[in-house]
């Protein structure tokens, strides 16, 4: 899988590995005349190569956010005389995607780009191509064994809520007994628990602020508006709010709005083009959101055609490219969304 050849740099657009991408996405508030445009950025600028087929296999698209995982890799795709992309027909089954991702590796496919809807549970098939000689790319839902894939590249949940914390803790920092509550995302899954770490960690360093509440949705708006309706109820006075996920936070908006509440800031998770739009607005409780960029599947497809010939990620002196890749979670607030705006997602 490692090749010493000469280093014709793969570089990366700013859609794939810059320091803001993106998180979960919603559809209730959509601008139709706004189009997510984040793979109109120009693809990798060195010529083309040896042909590189790809395997591509995620979970079934039943988020904003997976959705545009999706879209990420169709597109990248495309922008590549040199690159052809079978696709499988995404599954949250792991049986299912295990067959899918076998039958890739039946195909001989050149490089695997996986998105697992289980990273243990498909631990076993990453090995089995990897052992076949096929190299994999572990996107964001990490295996169980770095000898599952040859390079990771996902987004950082802890990142995520420490960032939250701190944009939260600079715009409370001088008031006194301030109170924030929060909006999480499905409570048995690792990445809820490293996103309200990585919260928690970054209100420790304002001490005038106390998280007061604290409720776990289903990253769902149906979830979110049920789940904000019952903190904004037991929390008469609070000063901000950090909810996980723009999908769950077009219903916790929703809750907000019906409860006739505009006194704290609102901070949400994702990158949602809905979200972009009401912080561009600035007329409501929603100030800025955390990136999670589903541009990385972008970034795995530049990555996996980067493999396919043999060649390094420009910008960089190694021959090889990265054993990982972990993207940073930006802040997206008024200052910078029209930046971002083309990234967003429905």
């Amino acid at each position: 899988m490692s090749h010493l050849t000469s280093r014709r740099g793969l570089l990366f657009g700013t859609a794939a590995v810059s320091a803001g991408a993106l998180l979960a996405g919603c559809t209730s508030n959509d601008n139709k005349d706004e189009k997510p445009t984040a793979n109109d950025q120009p693809a990798a600028a060195d010529k083309p190569g040896k042909h590189v087929t790809i395997g591509f296999a995620g979970p079934q698209a039943d988020h904003g956010w997976l959705n545009a995982i999706n879209d990420n890799a169709k597109n990248r795709a495309k922008k590549y005389s040199d690159v052809s992309l079978e696709i499988t027909e995404g599954s949250n089954d792991t049986a299912a995607q295990i067959g899918q991702i076998e039958t890739l590796i039946n195909k001989k496919v050149d490089v695997l780009v996986v998105l697992p809807a289980d990273g243990k549970a498909l631990t076993q098939v990453g090995l089995k191509a990897m052992r076949a000689g096929i190299p994999v790319i572990n996107l964001d839902r990490v295996f169980n064994t770095p000898q599952a894939y040859r390079c990771w590249i996902g987004g950082d949940n802890y990142g995520m809520g420490l960032n939250a914390g701190t944009y939260i803790g600079e715009k409370l920092k001088g008031k006194a007994n301030a109170r924030v509550i929060e909006l999480a995302g499905i409570d048995n899954l690792e990445l809820t628990r490293q996103r309200t770490q990585g919260f928690d960690d970054a209100l420790k360093n304002y001490p005038n602020i106390k998280k007061v509440a604290r409720q776990a949705a289903e990253f769902t708006v149906e979830s979110g508006q049920a789940k904000m309706a019952q903190l904004l109820q037991a929390q008469p006075k609070f000063d901000a709010l950090w909810n996980h996920d723009d999908d769950q936070g077009v219903g916790a908006l929703r809750a907000i709005e019906q409860a006739g509440r505009d006194d704290f800031l609102m901070v949400g998770g994702a990158g949602a083009l809905s979200a972009f739009q009401a912080i561009k607005q600035d007329n409501g409780v929603l100030k800025a959101t955390v990136l999670y960029p589903p541009t990385m599947a972008a970034s795995a497809i530049d990555l996996a055609r980067a493999l396919g010939q043999a060649k390094g990620i420009g910008g960089l002196a190694e021959y090889e490219i990265p054993a990982s890749i972990t993207l940073y979670s930006a802040v997206v607030d008024k200052d910078n969304v029209v930046q971002y705006m083309p990234t967003g997602f429905r």
